[in-house]
């Protein structure tokens, strides 16, 4: 008998969840395209786009966009189709860690699970603390914004999203399927009105190398001047950062209707969606901007001082207003996606107080301690580390070992011990696209951990040695793994 009414009109999503040994608790109520715009939320051109521009141009200037957004972009999508087949054979909540555990083993998917909620946790953190910097420089520039304040506005507005994703997925459903919209609208808007404010469109600007490390003086993005083709690698952490949240497809597989199709459809297409749209709108930000020696110069309000430096102010205000109201929904869809992977997680016993944060309100439909559990401990992140720039750092290394090691495993077991697929297929083009990923992936931990954010790679250490004793010492003996790889109980007599 099915378990939920909803699950009586999807048999295939039950007998699927059934045979991965678990009921199901969620509400699922999500279709194709709500699973689509939960990715394309957390993804957010509007939020690591605009946030981090600095990030890119103050590194290797307009070919930082032009060129490195493009080509990291294709290493996202690469890394996003890989997984989507991986989904589509297991769609589960907590996604790449039952693939890790399900295809390596109980001791490789607890890493896994470990390496992608404090991914998400510090991605989120990452999302409010840029969304509390990005709406005082434009509405507020030169107001002081000291850690302290930082932290107060971050702990409200993360606690706002933890209170709506409380009251059930149906409420976040609305306002993500409205974040999808206003993410496409307002791009388009931003897009339109600094193509048509630009004193030419020169589009060699997009393939100039222009070295701006070490600027601004004061403050510089890059402190210390490297060469140009190192600065080109240090940008692409703009898209790196950007382009990453896409496995919340995965860990809303048990809220999606036909999810072993509609998950893998979400990531992919919530990733090249992002990577198109995201490139026309920052290219026109590129070839929009006055000054672009003197945009460099302005750090971490290089976005600022372009689009204020082209467009009447009155519509700027707009724009940005737009753009915030997408960076707040992106941290709400976070919510969703870092609470489910945390409840599944639990579910299997992997977390301190397993029993309370598996528990789903029988009147909500959702994990209440799993969402206020990741809130808080998002906020609190930011009390660690208050710089911008190194919690995007850690959450794009946490985040991309976490999806990096599920697809070696995959490309190690494919048509090995893998051999049972789900209905979305890459075929013969799934092993060059996973050696792509893995080698993408690798390269893009070294750049995350590069001055100035030589504190994430502590932060990397750190969690992987907290990980080694917390498994030999304890893990080991005590966490079971998935149900289907645990040893048959004897029956009850």
């Amino acid at each position: 008998m099915p378990d939920t009414p909803e699950a009586a009109s999807d048999p295939d999503d039950l007998r699927t969840l059934h045979a991965l040994g678990y009921k199901q608790e969620l509400a699922r109520v999500l279709g194709g395209f709500s699973n689509f715009a939960l990715s394309l939320s957390i993804i957010c051109i509007l939020a690591g786009g605009l946030t981090s521009f600095h990030v890119g141009f103050a590194a290797a200037g307009e070919a930082s966009v032009g060129l490195g957004w493009p080509l990291c972009c294709l290493l996202s999508l690469a890394v996003a189709a890989t997984m989507g087949q991986v989904a589509s054979a297991f769609p589960t909540a907590g996604g790449l860690y039952h693939w890790a555990a399900i295809l390596g083993g109980r001791g490789w998917g607890w890493a896994t699970a470990w390496f992608n909620l404090a991914g998400l946790v510090t991605v989120l953190a990452a999302i409010n603390v840029g969304t509390v910097s990005f709406a005082t420089s434009v509405f507020a520039p030169g107001a002081p914004l000291d850690p302290l304040t930082q932290f107060v506005a971050v702990a409200a507005i993360t606690a706002s999203h933890a209170v709506l994703n409380h009251l059930g997925i149906r409420v976040t459903r609305v306002l993500t399927d409205f974040s999808g919209y206003l993410i496409l609208i307002v791009a388009a808007a931003l897009t339109i009105a600094l193509l048509a404010s630009a004193e030419s469109i020169d589009l060699t600007r997009l393939v100039t190398f222009t070295n701006y490390t070490g600027l601004p003086p004061d403050k510089p993005v890059w402190p210390h001047p490297v060469p140009v083709g190192w600065a080109f690698a240090l940008g692409l952490l703009l898209p790196a950062y950007t382009i990453t949240g896409f496995d919340a497809s995965a860990h809303a597989a048990e809220e999606t209707v036909h999810a072993a199709a509609n998950v893998p459809r979400g990531i992919v297409r919530s990733v090249l969606v992002s990577g198109v749209c995201g490139w026309v709108m920052l290219a026109a930000v590129v070839l929009a901007m006055r000054d672009p020696a003197a945009t460099a110069a302005a750090g971490d309000g290089a976005f600022a001082h372009a689009l204020f430096g082209a467009v009447p102010q009155g519509v700027a205000w707009v724009l940005c207003g737009g753009a915030v109201a997408a960076q707040y929904l992106c941290g709400l869809a976070t919510v969703t996606s870092a609470s489910r992977m945390a409840f599944a997680f639990a579910r299997d016993g992997g977390l301190p107080f397993s029993r309370a944060v598996r528990f789903v309100s029988p009147r909500f439909r959702t994990p209440p301690v799993a969402i206020w559990g990741v809130a808080v401990a998002a906020a609190l992140f930011t009390v660690y580390t208050p710089v911008y720039s190194t919690i995007t750092a850690v959450c794009v290394i946490f985040l991309y070992v976490s999806y990096v090691i599920p697809t070696a495993i995959g490309l190690l077991a494919y048509g090995r011990w893998w051999t049972t697929f789900g209905p979305w297929q890459l075929g013969r083009w799934y092993r060059p696209l996973a050696v792509v990923s893995v080698i993408g992936c690798a390269a893009l931990l070294v750049i995350g951990m590069q001055s100035p954010n030589e504190q994430a790679a502590g932060v990397v250490g750190g969690m992987v040695a907290a990980l080694l004793v917390g498994w030999l010492a304890h893990a080991r003996r005590h966490f079971p793994g998935p149900p289907h790889l645990r040893p048959p109980q004897p029956e009850a007599s």
